[in-house]
């Protein structure tokens, strides 16, 4: 199998590629406008997956589950454009179950905790709901696919020549991993570490989907 040529890649193909710039421009805009101005919400203790709950905790489900079908689609084009390449199956694969999860990650929303929503008793709550269980299920498969995906399109690029976009894709996926392990830890700001390892390789796979976008012009 080899990689598809620019020339033979449809239109839908850059279509889905879009969805996938579109994913993280997306749930970085959104996530961050909320955890800077609803009450309440402090970004240094609150995961920006609590901001699902409240009176306009729908914003962030619709961000969860709009993000995750973009991903989908955009693996699907990654898939398109980087088959028959090293890592060019497994690292659309990946994409897809991160998306999948994101999605998923809208469906199972947080308990409230910690004084968020406004009124909400300060501290963790005692009890968990099977919603908020299964979130922190699919959070972590979510963010385990994407360190992973990330490894793997550094195998990519190394073997495709391209050193700096090799080393990128590496440091992405550790930024994550380190923000989840420094969160999961119950590290100082644990929550703000892994809001921005997180969205440091939600944006670098849109890097990679606009860089194979550029490529087909």
């Amino acid at each position: 199998m080899t990689a598809v040529q620019p020339g033979t890649v449809t239109p839908v193909t850059r279509t889905l590629l879009t969805c996938s710039v579109a994913a993280a421009a997306l749930f970085t805009v959104v996530s961050l406008a909320q955890a800077f101005t609803r009450e309440g919400f402090d970004l240094t203790r609150h995961p920006l997956s609590m901001l699902s709950t409240g009176d306009l905790g729908w914003l962030q489900i619709a961000n969860f589950l709009v993000s995750g079908a973009l991903t989908v689609a955009g693996a699907i084009g990654l898939r398109r454009v980087l088959r028959g390449t090293p890592g060019g199956t497994w690292a659309p694969r990946l994409i897809l179950v991160n998306g999948v999860a994101t999605a998923a990650a809208g469906v199972f929303v947080m308990d409230p905790g910690d004084g968020f929503p406004a009124g909400t008793p300060l501290g963790q709550p005692t009890t968990m709901s099977g919603s908020a269980l299964l979130h922190m299920v699919v959070g972590s498969i979510a963010f385990t696919a994407l360190i992973a995906a990330c490894f793997v399109l550094g195998r990519h690029f190394s073997r495709a020549g391209r050193p700096g976009f090799a080393a990128a894709s590496r440091l992405s996926g550790l930024a994550l991993a380190l923000g989840d392990v420094w969160a999961m830890s119950g590290g100082q700001a644990g929550s703000l570490t892994l809001a921005i390892g997180a969205i440091t390789a939600m944006l670098w796979v849109a890097v990679v989907a606009a860089d194979q976008l550029a490529s087909l012009r």
